[in-house]
């Protein structure tokens, strides 16, 4: 799968899986915007080495691409983020949200400003590069946009309420913009990975070490390329497995009369996942 003549943009690219994807699309012949502020892990601080020594190993392998040092965070990060892809390249073919940070605590610890950074970086973040990028693939009729979500969203994990919630922000924003761009031939996807980066490294122990970024990397390849014929897919991938995340619909149960009583004499029924569907949109609720 090549990527010749696209542009892609790929935030939170200084280091782990951002990086991994840079590179692998760089060697596949994209021209590569790597965005990444130079944080630490809680978001703090600043620093432009992370990205310009990404951008420094792309060249060195003859592949092209260029440095930005913009906060997703705000919209005119944002904007700057695909500003500098349009002056340098003239185009953005591809969106890879990928830039996050953590403030983890036990929900009954959890201040407002560690829900509200981690929102502001993930989900508005997300919002603010994809809102500038947007028309620019609206206009050229095509565009490949990846969410980097988590598990920690869609099953759950302690001490990630706010974390959580944001990631599941970028899920419920897929299936919207799913809808929104199938017109202008504009895929969105889903990652949860599973892998051993400055994020996660601390808390997997032993496990981390066969969790290479790298091998999640070809899932967000294939959702990028132009052949990839899924949008407002969730794949969990980690360890060199992959497999479909879903949010399906029970058969449920239908009475006009319903009460509290008959929810509860009937709620194994309408629990049982036997038979289910997968919902494209509210159409036909």
């Amino acid at each position: 799968m090549s990527f010749d003549n696209q542009v892609a943009i790929v935030t939170g690219a200084g280091g782990g899986l951002g990086s991994c994807h840079a590179l692998e699309l760089a060697r596949r012949g994209a021209r590569v915007v790597v965005n990444d502020l130079g944080s630490a892990v809680d978001g703090t601080g600043q620093s432009t080495s992370a990205a310009q020594s990404v951008v420094d190993e792309i060249t060195a392998a003859g592949g092209t691409a260029v440095a930005n040092c913009d906060s997703v965070a705000t919209p005119a990060g944002g904007a700057a983020i695909v500003q500098t892809a349009l002056d340098a390249f003239g185009r953005v073919d591809i969106l890879i949200n990928n830039a996050g940070i953590l403030r983890d605590a036990a929900f009954k610890n959890m201040t407002p400003e560690q829900v509200d950074a981690v929102l502001a970086v993930h989900l508005q973040g997300a919002f603010n590069v994809t809102r500038a990028v947007w028309p620019v693939m609206r206009e050229a009729n095509y565009g490949r946009i990846v969410q980097t979500a988590s598990g920690s969203g869609l099953f759950g994990n302690f001490g990630q309420a706010n974390y959580g919630a944001a990631k599941m922000g970028l899920i419920g924003m897929m299936h919207v913009l799913a809808i929104e761009g199938a017109r202008n031939n504009i895929a969105i996807n889903a990652i949860a990975p599973i892998a051993r980066t400055r994020m996660t490294e601390t808390i997997m122990g032993e496990a981390g070490k066969a969790l290479d970024p790298e091998l999640v990397t070809p899932v967000v390849v294939y959702l990028s390329h132009p052949s990839c014929d899924r949008t407002a897919h969730i794949y969990s991938v980690g360890g060199g497995k992959v497999s479909r995340v879903f949010i399906g619909q029970t058969k449920g149960i239908e009475n006009p009369e319903l009460t509290a009583e008959s929810v509860a004499a009937a709620i194994d029924e309408i629990d049982d996942t036997a038979t289910f569907t997968i919902r494209g949109g509210l159409a036909g609720a």
